[in-house]
């Protein structure tokens, strides 16, 4: 009984939550981004390099056999390295940008602390107490 006690604490404190919501909205940020990738940067590309798509790119290991009536016996083995291409240019895309929000976040927090006021420093006084205070605890 005591493993589904824990289990539920862990649930309801909120890490799991947390969890879970950032697994869900980095799935849909995944989806924006090879959305943007697929449908607006790699056709612009396209263009501008004369209409080839790095989704055909692909090395043949091995052509179709075909018989007489052009049926296929065996289908063509290749490496498809275009589509390699491909996601790791959505990976690059993905990485920069939550590169750009962490650093966003930090010089914010940065800032924040640097806004924040700090703690006065201890007196001489205070100081020379405390060190009295932890003699007397380790005579005890």
């Amino acid at each position: 009984m005591g493993l589904i006690k824990e289990f539920k604490e862990f649930a309801i404190k909120g890490n799991a939550f947390d969890l879970a919501v950032g697994v869900i909205v980095g799935a849909a940020f995944g989806k924006i981004i090879s959305s943007i990738v697929n449908d607006i940067l790699m056709p612009v590309l396209g263009v501008v390099i004369g209409g080839f798509s790095f989704t055909d790119m692909k090395i043949t290991l091995k052509h179709a056999v075909l018989d007489n009536s052009g049926k296929i016996i065996s289908n063509p083995v290749s490496v498809n390295i275009g589509n390699f291409i491909q996601v790791t240019f959505d990976f690059l895309i993905i990485a920069f940008v939550l590169f750009l929000i962490i650093r966003g976040m930090n010089r914010f927090m940065k800032r924040r602390e640097e806004e924040l006021p700090k703690a006065p420093e201890p007196s001489k006084q205070e100081i020379l107490l405390e060190e009295i205070r932890d003699i007397l605890k380790e005579k005890k």
